[in-house]
Order: structure tokens, then C-alpha cells, then sequence
């Protein structure tokens, strides 16, 4: 079991209240109410220019004044493969130097179970937060996690390429490390989860075998920056609109997998909504690059459609995987063939304003994105924790709600008419290490031991029946009720007019 901690987390939850600018039709008013207190650790100074991450997308409607939004609850955007983890299985020892004492901690490799089918291999990248036992996990993208600001995010991918398993002939890899020694699966499990956490918690730990410690030390020395992996299924955007009658997208495919099975809404006998190529012909399949459209009935009233796309394909080394529960951050290094699947929606109204609304978190800039697609004519302004923006007909605008790091956060996006769009998640953007120091505790796995000769932390979990266990637990399941680590939509109130 790699080791993490709990430790002292924050507490107290951030909320975003929303503010309904009755007089202003046409625009979306979300007003900030949060601790943002100073960013903590040696992460934060990490935290520079990065990408946009996959996390939680939304669309809204707002069809004119005086219109209402639906109804209804959105699920977040977890592209790419679900996962629950199954625990540690090939792994050796390691011990983390501290000023006071030694911990010595189980580090290798995890495995994960795929929904719909196919097995995971992973690494941890957060040393002291625990592994959660059971614990869901989606596929995301390095800037929705610690290693979006994390300078040396791409050497951990290349110490997945080049190390066990995706290396495995430990034979040849013990002479290219110049390893004495036979090198054994949980050497070389040992060993390189070793060097990933001297890049991805910035922490002094050795592997505890001889020749799991040379080759930590091989990989680390002669590692080299890489770029982050593509998502193995991904739409882009997640949310269009359009007017109904028109072709509305385009969605954008990308993927690694030969082929994509695409499916429509699943009240599309009684819609009438399509999905469609831009020729206008039926689309059940597609491929990486492949745009898709929603066909839209010329009288359908004011809605949300949604599709799903499915693949089954290897997922990329190196790309992270997020846990619902706060669970550790893991990172992929090897992948059976898995189901992926991918949603995106379209949102539709005969006249009015009609944007299609996303939110990502963004750990480089140390909050949430919200992006907003004006496909009306007229300019489009909405207000952000208190400021005003405006998006030109037929463009779109992203702006940055700054958060707190782990604690919840909730924010609703309201617009004429009683329109709402709420979302609530909890930004996790460091590592425990990079936050609190090197405690440590384990919640499965084997008993960590003494380091001989060197004052030792006794109080380490010892399995997942420690005294401990039931706090953590209940704290995690307060943090699923609260958020998560996970982003989540909650509701949409009333239903669009179509006119």
C-alpha cells in the first residue's frame, strides 16, 4: 500500500452565492463568497500557466427574458475510463527520511477494475494522502490534479515508459540501471514508484531493497520531460447550442480507439433529435476526428440533448486518474483493454440567448474555469464573483473563479427567469507533502516495520481495520457529501419555453 495521511485538512466549506440581476435580461450574475487563504507549501509556487482539465461539464439555456431553465441534474464529464481501485499488489518496501525519524511504507503498484470491462495498473502520485478502500476514479487530465502545476509532471511519464511494467524484461532493465543483483517484480515495482515520488511530492525516500534504490536512482537521474498523454475518449466542447432546425455542434472526437460507437439521447424516438455528420446523415459510429452534430426538430421546444460516445482501447501511460472519495491521486502505467466512454449535450431555444456553459478546474490557475459559447447574435454578458464580462455573438469567453485549496466549494450561475446552474466539487491541487510535511499513514496493506537503528513513527495505520479507519472514513464520506474531490452539477430549476 503506498502511504498517505489524512492530516489536518480544512474544514470549513466555500460557497459561491449566486445574485439574480432581474434588471439586465441576458445575463448570468454569480457572486463569490469563499476563504481564500494563502496558498501553502512548496506547490504553490508551482502554480504557473497550464491547460484547462477535464472535470465537470454543464450546458444552459436562456431563451429570452422571463424564460426558466430545466429541471434537471447534469453528471459530471468524466471522459475517458471509470475505475474502482482493488489495492496494492506488486510492491516492495520504501523509507521516507524525515528531520525526527524513518517511516518505512509499502510502494508499487496498484491495480484498478474498469466499469464495462478491462484492468489498470497505477502508481501513486501524493505519498500522504490514503488509498481509500473500494475507491471510484475517472480519468482526467494532469491539470485537474497536483501535477498540472507540477514542473516535472512530464520526467514522471517518462519514468512510466521506461520502468516496470511497461518494461518487463527485468533482466535487460537491471543492466541498463546497472543493477547488481537480480532485479524482482517488487524490486522493480518498489523502485519505481521511488522515483516517481521524489518528482510528484518532492519528498526524500529510498527504496528499502538494494537494488529497488539503484534502479529509483537510474530512473531519476537519466529521466526526461515528456508530454502529457491525450485522453483516451474525449468530445470537444462537451456543451454546444444552436436554434432548432440547424445543425447544432460541431462535437469533435478524440480518441486513440480504432472505433467509437456513438449514441443518441435516450428519448430520441420521441424527440425526434438526431445525431448526425455534417452531411446531415445518421452517425452510430466515428472515429478520432470525426464531428458529429445534434439534429434538432424545427418546432422541438427549448431543451437539453445529450449522447454518449463508448470505445474500448488501451489507456495512455501517464494519464491521471482522480478519485469521488479523496482518495490518492494515481497516474496510469499500464492498461488492459478497457471501455471508455465520453458524453457531451446540446442545448437549443427558438429565440433569445442561448449559451453553452462549461466548468473545469484549473489547478494551474489555482481555481475553476468557467467558459461561456454565446451562438446568439447580440453580445452576452454574465458576471463572475463580482465581475462583468461580456461574449460577442458567436464567440466564447473563459474566465477564472479563484478557490481555496481543499475546501468545498459552491457556486450557482443564474440567469433570467429563474435560471440556475449550480456546481460544487472541492478543489485538490497539491499534494499532502507540498501542504503539511511527511507524516504518514496507510490504510491497507502490510504493516509498515521500524527502520533498524532509527527513531520510528509508531503511529501509522496498520490495515484498513485500524482505529483509525472509521474517522477517515467518516471524514471522506463528509467530503462526498460536501463534494468530493470530484466536481459535481446539481440542478437546473423549471423547464425553457420554446418561443
Amino acid at each position: 500500500m503506498a502511504p498517505g495521511t489524512l492530516g489536518a485538512g480544512d474544514s470549513a466549506g466555500g460557497t459561491i452565492t449566486p445574485h439574480v440581476n432581474g434588471s439586465h435580461p441576458g445575463r448570468i450574475s454569480v457572486f463569490a463568497s469563499f476563504s481564500a487563504g494563502p496558498a501553502r507549501g512548496r506547490g504553490s509556487a508551482r502554480l504557473a500557466a497550464g491547460t484547462l482539465v477535464s472535470g465537470l461539464v454543464a450546458t444552459a439555456v436562456l431563451a429570452g427574458a422571463g424564460t426558466a431553465a430545466a429541471d434537471e441534474e447534469t453528471a459530471p464529464d468524466h471522459s475517458g475510463a471509470a475505475a474502482t481501485i482493488s489495492g496494492l499488489k506488486t510492491y516492495g518496501a520504501a523509507v521516507i527520511r524525515g528531520a525526527a525519524r524513518d517511516q518505512q511504507v509499502s510502494a508499487g503498484l496498484f491495480e484498478m477494475s474498469v466499469e464495462g470491462g478491462g484492468m489498470l495498473q497505477t502508481y501513486c502520485v501524493d505519498i500522504q494522502t490514503p488509498t481509500q478502500k473500494d475507491a471510484k476514479y475517472h480519468e482526467t487530465a494532469w491539470s485537474g490534479t497536483s501535477l498540472g502545476a507540477n514542473e516535472d509532471a512530464g520526467r514522471i511519464r517518462w519514468i512510466l515508459q521506461n520502468s516496470y511494467p511497461q518494461v518487463n524484461d527485468l533482466a535487460a532493465l537491471a543492466k541498463k540501471a546497472g543493477v547488481r543483483g537480480r532485479l524482482t517484480e517488487q524490486d522493480a515495482a518498489a523502485g519505481t514508484q521511488v522515483a516517481i515520488w521524489r518528482y510528484s511530492d518532492d519528498v526524500s525516500v529510498d527504496a528499502a531493497d538494494p537494488q529497488a534504490e539503484q534502479l529509483a536512482d537510474y530512473l531519476q537521474k537519466n529521466a526526461r520531460d515528456e508530454e502529457e498523454p491525450k485522453a483516451s475518449l474525449a468530445l470537444d466542447p462537451p456543451a454546444v447550442s444552436g436554434r432548432p432546425g440547424e445543425p447544432v455542434g460541431p462535437v469533435t472526437v478524440r480518441t486513440d480507439a480504432r472505433s467509437v460507437t456513438v449514441s443518441p439521447p435516450a428519448d430520441a424516438a420521441t424527440s425526434g433529435v438526431r445525431i448526425v455528420d455534417k452531411n446531415g446523415e445518421p452517425v452510430t459510429t466515428a472515429a478520432d476526428g470525426s464531428q458529429i452534430f445534434f439534429e434538432v426538430p424545427e418546432d422541438a421546444a427549448a431543451d437539453t440533448a445529450e449522447l454518449t460516445a463508448q470505445a474500448s482501447t488501451t489507456v495512455p501511460v501517464g494519464r491521471a486518474f482522480v478519485s469521488e472519495s479523496r482518495s490518492q491521486t494515481q497516474i496510469l502505467a499500464g492498461s488492459s483493454e478497457s471501455t471508455v466512454s465520453a458524453t457531451a449535450s446540446a442545448t437549443w431555444a427558438l429565440k433569445g440567448a442561448i449559451p453553452a456553459l462549461s466548468a473545469r478546474e484549473n489547478c494551474a490557475k489555482g481555481g475553476v474555469d468557467v467558459t461561456v459559447a454565446n451562438q446568439d447574435d447580440e453580445p452576452f454578458t454574465f458576471e463572475v464573483a463580482g465581475a462583468e464580462h461580456t461574449v460577442a455573438g458567436g464567440e466564447s469567453r473563459t474566465v477564472t473563479v479563484p478557490l481555496s485549496e481543499d475546501r468545498p466549494y459552491d457556486f450557482t450561475v443564474e440567469g433570467p427567469g429563474g435560471f440556475e446552474q449550480r456546481f460544487t466539487g472541492m478543489l485538490d491541487c497539491l499534494t499532502r507533502a507540498a501542504e503539511i510535511g511527511t507524516t504518514t499513514h496507510t490504510l491497507t496493506g502490510p504493516s509498515p516495520t521500524p527502520v533498524a537503528g532509527t527513531p520510528t513513527d509508531t503511529n501509522l495505520a496498520e490495515t484498513g481495520s485500524s482505529s483509525a479507519t472509521p474517522w477517515i472514513a467518516g471524514t471522506a464520506i463528509a467530503l462526498v457529501v460536501l463534494g468530493g474531490a470530484g466536481l459535481v452539477v446539481a440542478r437546473r430549476r423549471n423547464t425553457p419555453s420554446g418561443d
